[in-house]
């Protein structure tokens, strides 16, 4: 299936987590999560990053910095023949900063505007789709949109495991790291998954 995408959050899944990444030179890939973003487009699934910038809101980084650090990204996964077909960043703040930044918006994590944007913009199906990220806010944005979540223990992972559990907020499916999650992607895209044992 091509409409299929797969959604992944950015720091702790596919790079090592940075608190307020502003900086290329301290941007580190996790094993072998390349490796996962080049299978998935070997399957011919869509991938994405969608990620909440609020360092942008909180004056830590300019939109001008982050893409210099997506652009330095991408050069990264090219290494390993691995490619995003787009990257939607969220850059605002309900409370902190000035506008245009500090805003309720529709696009911040657990809310769903990155996924829809990516959905019209790519024709992608969510019901066919997957979310995966470190951090219970993933797993919602993946009950927010109707997509499959699954939770990397990558990250901040293991923690946000514990607050997962002890908010009811499930993931369908926990996974070792990135490139055990697009393995569970695989199996499940070619029905060697009941969907009923996904949690």
């Amino acid at each position: 299936m091509n409409d299929i995408g797969i959604f992944l959050d950015r720091d702790g899944t596919i790079n090592h987590e940075v608190d307020f990444l502003h900086s290329p030179t301290d941007l580190n890939l996790l094993p072998r999560s390349a490796n996962a973003i080049h299978e998935a487009n070997m399957q011919g699934w869509k991938v994405f990053i969608i990620t909440n910038q609020s360092g942008i809101a909180r004056g830590i980084l300019t939109e001008d910095q982050l893409l210099v650090i997506h652009r330095t990204l991408g050069q990264e996964l090219l290494k390993y023949n691995a490619k995003l077909d787009a990257i939607y960043y969220c850059p605002h703040h309900p409370d902190i900063g000035e506008p245009p930044f500090r805003k309720e918006c529709e696009c911040r994590k657990p809310k769903i505007g990155m996924l829809e944007k990516a959905a019209a913009e790519y024709n992608i199906n969510l019901k066919n789709s997957f979310v995966i990220g470190d951090k219970m806010i993933d797993v919602q944005t993946g009950k927010n949109s109707g997509v499959t979540s699954i939770l990397v223990l990558t990250g901040y992972g293991k923690t946000e495991l514990e607050l997962c559990r002890k908010q009811n907020v499930l993931p369908d499916f926990i996974a070792n790291n990135l490139y055990d999650a697009i393995q569970f992607v695989r199996r499940t895209v070619q029905n060697e998954i009941p969907i009923s044992m996904k949690t």
